[in-house]
């Protein structure tokens, strides 16, 4: 049992006379504010999450059996899929994954309020496992979008989706951890990932992951099987950045450097010594073979400070440079390396 202070105020003689008093908080009144906590952010979010359903064409070969004309000839079977989604524009823009939606022919989507509309593909990125759909969406409140960088180990954050088909389903947990990694369908790692332990199942995917006012911190996109409340979420700051891409070009070009990373802080005294306006870094933690970093010269607990004449004080400082660099660029790399600062030079290559 948990007392709060207050101020019992009483009239004497000699005036004003303030008596300390405490007041139980029970247990039952702490779970309900954290009860009207999920609440509200589920209430806030919840109209503008869809349950995303797609259709798409798969070519069966027949088998032949011998007989003239049979052999090579295709057979149209429709499969189907679903997932989650959710609004952030009021122009019917839509986050979802891109495993959701990659290779479908046709996408539906069905709002909270029963109500069904056509949506059609902007964009995908797969190194991101993100997607942008559009669909016709009035009256509706967008989501509104947070700033993933202030998250903190620890905090509540609040899932919303349609596991296996159970629509406006919501889960609640904490973040777990910041700054994981996490390979994508197509083989690119995807950098400061969000650990959670909200309970995902498949049909998340594409969901909203919500903090304690009601914004979007994350898009739910992972579970790691057969652990139990291991699940992911990109950053929606990466989810900003590549919406911009999506909806000006339909895809994401972006530099690559072959290099795994994660943000670190950086101590008052080591910026003072190296004269540098960071508030934090990012921590190399795996550098690809044959890669442009590779052929640079960086190394394994090097501490990435400077981008092509850029502060990187989180992985989506790099991440939205390499969106604007050009491969035939040169581009300085700063870097804390045992205490030293160190200039490399990176040749970015341009992938899509």
């Amino acid at each position: 049992m948990l007392f709060i202070n207050t101020l019992d105020e009483s009239t004497g003689p000699g005036g004003l006379v303030a008596a300390q008093t405490q007041t139980p908080v029970t247990d039952g009144e702490l779970l309900d504010s954290y009860s009207r906590t999920v609440i509200s952010a589920l209430k806030a979010v919840s109209p503008a999450v869809v349950f995303i359903q797609v259709k798409s064409k798969a070519v069966k070969k027949s088998q032949s059996l011998g007989r003239p004309g049979s052999g090579g000839r295709g057979n149209d079977q429709e499969r189907g899929g679903s997932g989650s989604g959710f609004l952030f524009t009021p122009d019917g823009y839509i986050f979802t994954n891109s495993h959701v939606v990659h290779g479908a022919d046709e996408i539906n989507v069905v709002f909270s309020d029963g109500r069904e509309m056509p949506a059609r593909l902007i964009g995908e990125d797969s190194h991101s496992d993100l997607a942008v759909i559009q669909t016709w969406a009035p009256n509706i409140e967008p989501a509104k979008l947070g700033d993933s960088s202030k998250l903190s180990p620890g905090q509540i954050v609040v899932a919303i989706g349609n596991p296996y088909g159970f629509q406006s389903t919501v889960t609640a947990g904490i973040v777990s951890a910041l700054g994981r990694t996490m390979r994508a369908q197509s083989g690119r790692l995807i950098d400061d990932v969000i650990q959670t332990d909200a309970a995902l199942n498949p049909g998340n995917s594409g969901g909203p992951l919500v903090n304690s006012r009601g914004e979007v911190v994350g898009v739910n996109t992972a579970v790691i099987l057969p652990a139990q409340g291991i699940c992911l979420a990109v950053p929606i700051n990466t989810a900003k950045f590549v919406a911009v891409a999506l909806l000006k070009d339909g895809f994401v070009r972006r530099g690559w450097i072959g290099v795994a990373a994660q943000n670190i802080p950086l101590s008052n005294r080591l910026r003072r010594f190296h004269q540098i306006t960071n508030g934090g870094a990012i921590l190399v933690i795996g550098v690809e073979k044959n890669s442009p970093s590779a052929r640079a010269g960086l190394r394994e607990g090097d501490a990435i400070v400077s981008f092509n004449g850029s502060v990187i004080d989180s992985v989506d400082d790099l991440h939205r440079l390499l969106l604007t660099v050009q491969s035939e660029q040169n581009c300085p790399l700063v870097v804390i390396r045992h205490s030293e600062l160190v200039t490399l030079s990176v040749h970015p290559d341009l992938k899509s």
